[in-house]
């Protein structure tokens, strides 16, 4: 196999470490399969599936001896209430639901991005900004799907990432571990496939055992792109990350803690709800029997048992009732849920500042929280499509379409926020001769796509032109005749 020349593995570079290409691989694949950080990934995609660890809970009791031991006669709920979801999903339609707006000062420009940024790419982008919430980081990866450029997104906990500075900016290799599924004469087997990007190109591996070997279906070194059967290369690794935030920090480790406490108490509340006189602690009194067993068993089937007196003393059964005060767990899950809003930064759709008419400052401080992680999110994803237009640039240039390097263009996001609409459109009027008309379009409520807009008041605008010269020459030109008009009778 060909040697690369990777860097920025500074733990290896401190030891003084010189492995060869596979070794290097192995080792980082084999320390990011155990890292807390990959682990904290799969539990944020884990909780937003619904898959919380509730779910593996055990009734415990203190045996014997003195150590806990699992008790399946006792009702054992294992209740979810996603509200981890609920703010992921509420924070990615927040801030990626909208079309995005692209301003370039050249109009052809604008129009060729809108082109490229369709609703396909939109969609994926949403796709990666739920990475990002959820495992703190999203990747795309740019290629050609016969001869078009297109966009795909990777799975984070997929992803190895060789960063070529501390800031994490500049990334100088990744290395891709996947598994697929292939059909073999022994049927179906999983296979885990390895992907290194790196200066040079692709090279492809399969992982057998915790070795490395070479992928007999493609060859050592893969170009990225071919133009008339020859390969080329990008100047950049073409993987972009798309980061929730600067420490690339997944939302999940804000909020588990509330989310296992908030479905532990509703379980808690529907076991004790279920723990009636045929399942619960009982206190008997001169039972007619020996066998416990027997004296459950005959409870549960026949709702009934048989007592005595002995000496006087009548037999009986009483039920140790623990009692369960409803608006007491009410509370709690309402401080739990509260809790995880604040700690999501997110927002309560059902916030008291919303009744009735709300105005917009209202409707902006139950709002604050949320645009403020937003902000922070945007501030990423701006650095990232940087990166993206580079390569969309060079695309374009390559392609033949124009060489569009250093031309200005904004990317603006659209919130999904609630808004008084008379109070927006109101400061937009006020603003008219302090602003351009493009910005104050882009601040529109009605306005999705700027540049789209701007060609509809464009063509408006002449149309009412030549209906106005057309009034002017009082049917001078005359489309029946040649664009004449004659006295003829």
């Amino acid at each position: 196999m060909r040697r690369f020349n990777f860097t920025g593995n500074e733990d290896l570079i401190r030891q003084g470490a010189n492995p060869t290409d596979t070794d290097f691989i192995e080792k980082e694949i084999r320390r990011f399969l155990t890292s807390e950080r990959r682990r904290n990934m799969i539990t944020g995609e884990r909780y937003h599936e619904g898959k919380h660890d509730i779910l593996h809970r055990k009734r415990e009791m203190i045996g014997a001896d003195g150590e806990l031991e699992e008790v399946k006669n006792l009702p054992n709920n294992r209740i979810v209430d996603n509200q981890y979801k609920k703010m992921v999903d509420q924070k990615v339609n927040y801030f990626l639901g909208q079309p995005f707006a692209v301003q370039a000062d050249n109009d052809r420009y604008a129009k060729i991005l809108h082109k490229i940024f369709n609703r396909r790419f939109l969609s994926l982008l949403k796709n990666v900004g739920e990475n990002s919430y959820n495992c703190g980081i999203g990747w795309m990866f740019l290629y050609y799907d016969g001869g078009e450029l297109a966009f795909r997104r990777f799975k984070p906990y997929e992803v190895i990432a060789g960063w070529g500075d501390d800031e994490h900016t500049r990334l100088d290799y990744a290395i891709r571990i996947y598994e697929v599924v292939e059909d073999s004469a022994r049927g179906e087997k999983t296979v885990q496939k390895v992907e290194v990007y790196h200066a040079d190109g692709i090279s492809r591996f399969e992982l057998d055992g915790a070795r490395l070997k070479s992928d007999p279906d493609y060859p050592p070194v893969e170009a990225y792109f071919t133009v008339n059967d020859e390969g080329y290369n990008w100047n950049r690794m073409p993987l972009i990350p798309f980061k929730y935030n600067s420490k690339e920090i997944p939302l999940i480790l804000n909020v588990k803690s509330l989310q296992d406490g908030l479905n532990t108490i509703l379980s808690n509340f529907q076991n004790n709800m279920e723990e009636d006189s045929r399942n619960t602690i009982l206190i008997i009194v001169n039972y007619d029997g020996e066998n416990l067993g027997d004296f459950r068993k005959n409870l549960a089937t026949f709702g009934a048992v048989k007592t005595r007196s002995v000496d006087g003393v009548k037999g009986g059964v009483e039920a140790l009732q623990v009692e369960v005060n409803g608006e007491n767990y009410q509370k709690i899950i309402e401080i739990f849920k509260n809790a995880i809003i604040e700690n999501a930064m997110g927002f309560d759709a059902k916030d008291d500042r919303l009744q009735g008419s709300p105005n917009q400052m209202n409707i902006q401080s139950m709002y604050s929280d949320i645009d403020l992680d937003a902000n922070r999110m945007e501030t990423e994803y701006q650095a990232s499509f940087e990166d993206l237009l580079y390569f969309v640039n060079l695309h374009l240039a390559n392609t033949g379409v124009g060489d569009f390097d250093g031309e200005e263009v904004e990317i603006l996001f659209n919130r999904e926020m609630l808004m008084s609409e008379a109070d927006a459109i109101n400061n937009i009027k006020n603003s008219v001769g302090i602003l351009s008309n493009e910005t104050l379009l882009a601040q529109h409520p009605f306005v999705d796509n700027v540049q789209a807009e701007k060609d509809r008041i464009k063509d408006e605008k002449q149309a009412a032109r030549n209906e106005a010269e057309s009034v002017q020459y009082g049917g001078a030109f005359d489309a029946d005749n040649n664009g004449i008009v004659t006295n003829d009778p």
